[in-house]
């Protein structure tokens, strides 16, 4: 034998060798887990372009670009350069592709609505790309080659082959977040096989594929130690993930159900208000909304943990900073244009990711901590009254130092216990934290006794024990890469010896202060491959990750065990 190679072959087709090889008895279980990279799963449930409309897009010039692939699946639809317009052609029936030069925390209804998002700036973990793969939308970021004039509505692409293309609004785009091509007019999708199986399109019976996708993910099951969560803000979300396995919600962030129809109103009108009284009025309407939200949540995850984040992000994230939106706001709102450029301007940060946020916002806004509890306990109760179990857990966000921590907690039960006085039904629930400042890791053991669990928040641990910016370090992190300073971009692998160590000493100190501390993390981690093989070397007990990267952390835990 003079030479061998390693055999190439789509995710599908290593899924379909690994398992019947297995009931031919050429390899075992375990052997089998090994062979099929859980990165190829991705693949296996992600909408898919007609090869060949692709490639004769491609002999007719209408191929663009190619971008960073931060969300698998092909997407086509009319251009749009703002939110409110690609909600706005889809209650119309259209389909549109979100175009931005970087997407923020208002443009999320409009994401929802996109078949699929496209940006010129960000990396791997920038803001488009994280809610897409939460969304499951297909995504494609830091395409350099476009200049997008958001006002204008226009972009231009400059070509590899040197052209210069304008695309205006309107005009049609598909995008691949499986491969990051971006290419001009529409290509036809369609669903994988195994999401037509999970969807009831298509009989399960009538799939071989998806009998194969069945049985590997039950043999994971029987290997892995790892319990995986998944990480979702909707009942929709939630009810996905258990069907791809998920046991339970490691993180629920509660400033999603923020941005649906009329919330994102009452929420500005909650941020423009100038006494406590006015804040409780519009915290009062938007209460309805969390406490159905939390319903649904707590029914689609019956008998299973969910885990609810406090507020998190600025204020400013919610409000309009350009002056056709101010206008708008003002309109809507009855106040007056000058009082809400005002106050606008009051919330800006020079550095806002580590400015008024998280538990901040609870210790200066106590009225906002009071809210959302009551929304979670009066759910839990409803759920629980229904005869359904209800397992809720109350995290804090951006905790330092453990007065903090305390300040939040006393609000949390005094509210919980005054909720459950009126309902006369007593509902179990644990209040935690989130580790993701890099001192409390270090006075984890103070922060333990007071916290039942720890979710490591690694997204913001990476941010800040690297001095990194999730949005802006893909400029200089490819050289790094290149340079061989790092392995794998931090923010999508976890820095083991730096931020890693920064996990482990947490571990050690919150285990040292309460040995039975649940420990878990629900940053994007969760759902990476190498990190899981890290957290499950270090002895955490969960992963959580968005609903379509469940079956990726179970296959990832399971051969975590058997390499580890």
């Amino acid at each position: 034998m003079l030479q061998t190679r390693s055999g190439k072959r789509t995710g599908v087709a290593a899924l379909r060798m690994a398992v019947e090889m297995v009931e031919e008895g050429l390899i075992d279980k375990r052997t089998a887990l090994i062979r099929v990279d859980p990165e190829s799963i991705p693949s296996m449930l992600a909408p898919v372009f007609d090869l060949d409309e692709k490639k004769k897009a491609v002999k007719e010039k209408r191929y663009l670009t190619k971008g960073l692939n931060a969300g698998p699946g092909a997407a086509s639809g009319k251009v749009v350069f703002d939110s409110w317009n690609a909600q706005h052609k889809k209650i119309k029936g259209e389909k549109t592709i979100l175009v931005r030069m970087e997407t923020s925390p208002e443009d999320i209804a409009g994401m929802e609505a996109a078949e699929g998002i496209l940006t010129a700036r960000g990396g791997m973990t920038s803001h488009a790309a994280v809610v897409a793969r939460g969304m499951n939308k297909p995504c494609v970021v830091g395409c350099s080659a476009l200049h997008v004039e958001e006002r204008s509505q226009f972009m231009a692409v400059a070509t590899e082959d040197g052209r210069s293309v304008i695309v205006r609004e309107g005009d049609f785009i598909s995008i691949d977040g499986t491969t990051g091509e971006v290419l001009l007019g529409s290509l036809q999708t369609k669903p994988s096989e195994i999401q037509q199986v999970l969807d009831g399109v298509i009989p399960g019976d009538d799939s071989q594929i998806a009998k194969n996708f069945t049985k590997f993910m039950g043999w994971t099951d029987e290997v892995r130690t790892l319990q995986i969560r998944t990480n979702a803000d909707t009942p929709r979300d939630s009810r996905i993930a258990r069907i791809f396995g998920a046991q339970g919600i490691g993180l629920c962030r509660t400033e999603h159900m923020f941005f649906e129809g009329e919330r994102i109103s009452v929420m500005q009108e909650m941020i423009l208000a100038d006494t406590v009284e006015a804040r409780e009025k519009a915290l009062a309407k938007l209460l309805p909304y969390q406490r159905e939200d939390f319903i649904g949540i707590f029914e689609a995850m019956e008998g299973l943990p969910v885990t609810i984040r406090l507020l998190d992000p600025p204020l400013h994230e919610f409000v309009p900073h350009d002056e056709g939106h101010m206008g708008e706001l003002a309109q809507k709102s009855g106040i007056d244009l000058d009082k809400i450029r005002i106050r606008i301007e009051a919330l800006k940060e020079q550095n806002p990711m580590l400015g008024h946020r998280g538990c901040r916002l609870g210790v200066t806004y106590p009225e906002i901590t009071r809210m959302q509890v009551r929304a979670i306990i009066e759910a839990a109760v409803a759920v629980k009254k229904k005869g359904k179990s209800v397992y809720p857990e109350i995290m804090v966000p951006l905790v330092g130092h453990i007065k903090e921590f305390v300040h939040q907690k006393e609000i949390i039960e005094a509210t919980a216990q005054t909720v459950m006085r009126e309902a006369n039904t007593r509902v179990d629930f644990t209040i935690g934290t989130m580790i993701e400042v890099p001192r409390a890791a270090l006075v984890a053991d103070q922060i333990a006794v007071e916290a039942k669990f720890f979710s490591f928040g690694t997204n913001d641990l990476t941010q800040m024990g690297m001095g990194f910016s999730r949005d802006d370090a893909d400029k200089f992190l490819r050289d790094y890469l290149r340079l061989g300073f790092y392995e794998r971009n931090p923010f999508q692998s976890i820095d083991q010896e730096g931020v890693g160590e920064l996990v482990k000493i947490a571990i050690e100190k919150g285990r040292k202060t309460r040995p039975d501390i649940k420990l878990g993390v629900c940053g994007e981690h969760g759902g990476d491959p190498t990190s899981i093989m890290f957290f499950h070397k270090i002895g955490l007990q969960y992963v959580s990750c968005s609903p379509f990267r469940v079956a990726v952390a179970r296959a990832a835990a399971a051969r975590a065990v058997l390499l580890g």
